[in-house]
């Protein structure tokens, strides 16, 4: 972890990301995500599927038509492809987490399709 170069999101100031694996202009690929309590990453969706992976902290998700769930440590979602969903760190500490998209990275910000 330490060696990982962290980049601010352009769209999310207070989210960092770093690539972990993979390239996601063509293909599947891994991201480490860290975020402060209170960060809110809003409504959007991919075109690929998203994992998520809670490494540390609590992080609250929700999906269009889902109720929101309260992952911590060891906490799994998924979202299906072009489905709208958003995520926010809660609690004390900041929140590290493993993203994982199955085919190339896109985003599309809010809940319309």
């Amino acid at each position: 972890m330490e060696t990982l170069k962290f980049e601010q999101d352009e769209d999310v100031k207070c989210l960092l990301s770093s690539l972990e694996s993979g390239d996601p202009s063509t293909g599947p690929s891994t991201f480490i995500l860290k975020a402060p309590p209170g960060c809110l990453i809003p409504w959007h969706f991919h075109t690929a599927e998203e994992q998520l992976i809670v490494v540390r902290g609590v992080v609250v998700t929700e999906m269009q038509g889902e109720a929101a769930t309260q992952l911590r440590s060891g906490g799994y979602a998924m979202m299906p492809g072009g489905t709208p969903h958003q995520f926010a760190c809660k609690g004390k500490v900041p929140c590290l987490m493993h993203v994982i998209f199955d085919r190339k990275y896109d985003i599309v910000w809010g809940k319309g399709h």
